[in-house]
């Protein structure tokens, strides 16, 4: 269990600290978020004292995981009368009004509500009664779900996880005009500082009703490394060879990252080379992505943070400038100020590949100190070791495509609206590829035991490695060297290295489709 006196949160997104507020909004004796589906990794069980309005934590996983928790007090089946004054005394026509009943209405409200949406086959109910089912205890989901059978006309139980992954397969199914303000009462109420991010009439370019809440308090829940303190490789004692690192080199600016301190903090701000970046990590879709963020007609340049919401098993960053939220995945702004405007963040070159290797063929580079200022427990692994080595996802989103696993990892270019992915095993025992991605013609040059891939442009040349030589490839029998910017040729001819991120192949597919997956293997 974490330390509650210390308000550590919950490393994948379970917030301890942040669960407390839900006293404000969930007035009942008895409250179990237990996701079933949350690929049956997290059970959360929650007592609300309605005199003392005190929330104590009776249980959680400590990683996110593998296993449910024990459940370590017996919850009461009885459900106390709702305290929040606010209520209608009746149902109405009114969706917005009706909407709070499903959670925060009394037993015979909820039900009179769900006999009003199956009456009138209130379609525009489907997004709250789905938000439903992941929050109510699970001796009242079953009512829930069988307004949702009838009104929806599919029968997916009570699972919160196959009917948000019913949802993402059917947009033309909307919620009511004023859903945003459900969500933003509903998040507010987990957390005030949710309403920065989730408020009336904001703009937003991606789906409310697919918005969903990470585990984590608003704002920095897992807070962000800001402008690290940085060691030399002799310094890095605490790093063993095998470990990964995320590699980055500009304007001969030389850092690495390690993975075992950002599973723990997936945003990173900082300047490298003179140049602004951020390094978002969504660690649930297995994303590492390095953004330049300083933009034309943006000043300062934007820094991020997690914002503690999800869409499709995806993390919700945003900017402190604007507190818009942007999709780590696409780089784009998508809820706020900031949505449906035209920014879209550049991405820059990044490696992942062991310490060991990168030390070597980088002995200057500097790294971050693991002395971050936050008390964690860096070993690698720690937060996430058995969501890494789990089949299963956390959070629902669509995995129809069977061309690979969904936790399989691919290595992806996006290059002027033209993408391509390329499963990490194509480069088992360390391998060259040649391929084509729209009009420009790439090289890949990767290791699957490291994970390590890295693209260039290469005109009309095709290249081939050398297997005793990492530092090395071929064309027509001439040697030409790698390095991190570029491929320099035998005549000091130079190809340019293209930026391209790993990914797991659910979250790829999600956003550019199942077309993209290259055939050249």
């Amino acid at each position: 269990m974490p330390d509650l006196k210390r308000g550590v949160r919950h490393p994948a997104g379970i917030g301890v600290s942040s669960l407390g507020v839900l006293q404000r909004g969930v007035a009942r004796s008895n409250a179990i978020f237990a996701d079933k589906e949350l690929s049956q990794h997290v059970s959360v069980t929650i007592y609300m004292n309605n005199t003392r309005r005190t929330l104590v934590w009776l249980a959680c996983t400590y990683a996110m995981l593998g296993q449910p928790a024990t459940t370590v007090l017996a919850a009461a089946d009885r459900e106390a009368a709702p305290s929040n004054k606010n209520l209608p005394n009746k149902v109405t026509d009114n969706p917005l009004l009706n909407s709070r009943f499903l959670l925060f209405g009394s037993k015979i409200r909820r039900t009179q509500t769900l006999r009003w949406i199956e009456r009138h086959k209130r379609t525009d109910m489907i997004a709250p009664l789905i938000y439903s089912l992941r929050y109510l205890r699970p001796a009242l989901r079953q009512e829930v779900a069988d307004t949702l059978r009838k009104v929806a006309g599919k029968d997916l139980g009570d699972s919160w996880f196959k009917w948000k992954q019913w949802q993402q397969a059917n947009p033309q199914i909307t919620p009511f005009p004023q859903f945003d303000v459900y969500l933003s009462a509903l998040f507010g109420n987990m957390d005030p500082g949710f309403k920065d991010f989730i408020y009336p009439r904001m703009k937003h370019t991606i789906r409310l009703e697919e918005i969903v809440w990470g585990g984590v308090s608003a704002r920095d829940g897992i807070p962000p490394i800001d402008y690290p303190t940085l060691i030399s490789a002799k310094q890095a004692t605490y790093l063993s060879d095998g470990e990964s690192v995320f590699g980055v080199v500009i304007n001969g600016d030389v850092r690495a990252y390690p993975y075992r301190i950002m599973d723990w903090h997936e945003m990173l701000n900082d300047t490298v080379g003179g140049q602004p970046v951020s390094l978002a990590y969504c660690t649930l879709c297995g994303s590492g992505i390095l953004f330049k963020t300083d933009q034309r007609g943006t000043a300062p340049h934007f820094q991020f943070g997690s914002s503690g919401l999800l869409y499709r098993s995806n993390k919700l960053m945003f900017d402190r400038g604007t507190n818009s939220l942007w999709n780590q995945f696409t780089g784009q702004p998508v809820v706020g100020t900031l949505a449906e405007s035209d920014i879209r963040l550049e991405t820059l070159p990044l490696v992942t590949t062991t310490w060991g290797k990168w030390r070597a063929q980088h002995p200057d580079t500097k790294v971050l100190d693991v002395n971050t200022g936050f008390e964690r427990d860096y070993e690698p692994g720690k937060p996430y070791g058995k969501y890494f080595n789990s089949r299963a996802l956390m959070f629902p989103t669509l995995t129809k495509d069977r061309q690979l696993k969904q936790k399989s990892e691919v290595f992806g270019l996006r290059l002027s609206g033209f993408n391509r992915a390329w499963p990490l095993k194509s480069f088992r025992g360390g391998r060259v590829i040649n391929d084509q991605v729209g009009v420009l013609k790439v090289v890949l040059i990767g290791k699957e035991s490291t994970r390590t891939v890295r693209a260039y442009r290469r005109g009309e040349y095709s290249f081939s490695n050398d297997t005793s030589n990492e530092k090395i490839v071929y064309s027509n029998d001439e040697a030409w060297q790698i390095t991190e910017s570029q491929l320099i040729g035998p005549r000091g001819e130079k190809l340019s290295r293209l930026p391209g991120h790993l990914a797991y192949w659910f979250a790829w597919h999600n956003y550019f489709g199942g077309d993209t997956l290259s055939k050249v293997l």
